[in-house]
Order: C-alpha cells, then structure tokens, then sequence
C-alpha cells in the first residue's frame, strides 16, 4: 500500500516540534479514502506523545491539497452504495478533521499552492494556518451538487463569521487569495511563496518554546468554549451530504467536473 503521509519528531526546541507531511507525488495531492485514513491514524498516532507539543501539517511543494478524489475508485464507489453503506463511508471526513481538531498539541497548517474543498476541511480544523502569498483557497462542493461536509461549516463560522462563511462556500467558484483569507481570518500569517512551511516551524518554535502543559490546557480551554455546539449539527452534517450526494444535481456536478464543461442545475 501506498504511504501517502510521512512523519518527523524531535524538531525545534527541546525537540518539541513535529512535522507531518502529506505527498501523493502527483502535484495534485487529492483526498482518496485511503489518504484519508492515513491523517487520521497520523493524527490519532499523537495521542500518547508527552514529548510532542507543536504539529505541522504540510502538503506536497505546489499544493496542500485538492480535496476530495473523485476519480479515485473506492470514493466512486459510493455511487452504488446503499444508504446505511453510504453514511458508514461518508464518516471518513469528519474522522479525520475531528481528530486532527481534538489533538493535545497545537497544530499549524503551512499551505502552498492550492487548498481546496476537503483541503479547506482539514486546514480550518488546526489551531493555526500559514498561507502562502501566491497561494489559493476554494470551496467547490455546491458547484459539485454537494453541500460543504466534515462539520466545516461551524468550524468556518467560528473563524471569519457568517457572512463570509456563506461567501466561501455558496460562491464555489470564487478562490480565495492569501490576502482575502488573511483579511477574513481563514489565516493567521502570509508567506513570501515557497516558504509557508519555514514561516509555520517558526511559528512552532515559539510554541513550544512555552510551558507544554499549559498550553496543551489552554488550547483544551479555547476549543471546548468554541465549538461547544457543533456537535448538534454533526449529524445533519452527513446526512445532508448523504442526501446531497443522491440528487440529480451531484450526478450532473460531477460530470460536469470530470467532462471540464459548465454544469447545468435543475434542482431535483
């Protein structure tokens, strides 16, 4: 099998910092089940790791990640899936952001390239994001026939409020420059181009310079208070993306996407 996603310890200060690298080699970097699995058990491979107070995420040189794969075989597959099959298949995406979300240590996202749908999913589930200048973020699932999936939605709307949630995700077409996410709050710090990921371990580095028990609390602290209520919707979350994903306009979405023409809804 294929290893998608490479891990480095014992960086930065006291060696506190660790590095998680997600790389498919193909420039494009997208989301398969099985990359998708991978992050999560990256993720989740955190969880016993008193040694370890910073995370950085990071992607493929020209991109963090393209989202979802829609060619990818077993993400097609869902097509022929019945309904209790689908919503088990459909949990992989919120799997992973929880867990990255839900990690002790603080996480940083060193984005390059592009960063779209799922990429954007996985990106506002860690506690900071570094973008770089020349880089994009975008939020195609509508324009797919979809709906905006992986409890991103609250996670969006606790960061840039819910005007530019709606902006972000309604206008699917739109990218999102690292100016324009700067100024929203989709980002924490701008890069000059190829240097995402060296802005984002100095980030690290004044992290874990700082007493690690007290951070880990804090960051406990901070996320419990935010997304106190974004457990109520998590379920209509996958439902909806399960339902979305049965319509006439997902079929037509995706089509579309794979035949590089215009899609034309119908709402049915």
């Amino acid at each position: 099998m294929t290893q998608f996603v490479t891990i480095e310890k014992g960086l930065g200060p006291e060696g506190r910092i660790a590095v998680v690298r997600f790389d498919r080699g193909d420039g494009i970097n997208a989301l398969s089940p099985e990359a998708l699995r991978q992050l999560t058990d990256a993720a989740r491979s955190f969880e016993d790791d008193a040694e370890t107070s910073v995370v950085v995420l990071t992607g493929a040189a020209k991109s963090f990640s393209a989202g979802f794969d829609l060619k990818d075989p077993e993400g097609r597959s869902r097509a022929t899936m019945d309904l209790g099959a689908l919503r088990r298949h459909l949990k992989l995406g919120p799997r992973l952001t929880r867990a990255w979300q839900e990690m002790e240590q603080i996480t940083i996202g060193a984005i390059e390239g592009f960063c779209v749908g799922g990429g954007v999913a996985l990106a506002v589930a860690l506690d900071f994001r570094v973008m770089a200048r020349d880089a994009h973020l975008r939020v195609p699932e509508i324009g797919l026939g979809m709906n905006m999936s992986w409890q991103s939605v609250p996670r969006m709307l606790h960061l840039i409020g819910p005007a530019r949630t709606k902006q972000a995700v309604i206008l699917a077409d739109q990218r999102i420059s690292a100016a324009e996410a700067y100024e929203w709050g989709l980002v924490e710090e701008v890069a000059d181009p190829g240097k995402a990921f060296d802005t984002a371990m100095v980030l690290a580095g004044k992290v874990a310079a700082q007493p690690p028990l007290s951070v880990a609390m804090t960051k406990l602290t901070v996320n419990r208070l935010a997304h106190a209520l974004d457990d109520l919707a998590g379920h209509m979350d996958l439902d909806q993306f399960a339902l979305a994903s049965m319509s006439e306009d997902h079929k037509e979405g995706v089509s579309a996407f794979l035949e590089r023409r215009k899609p034309r809804f119908r709402g049915r």
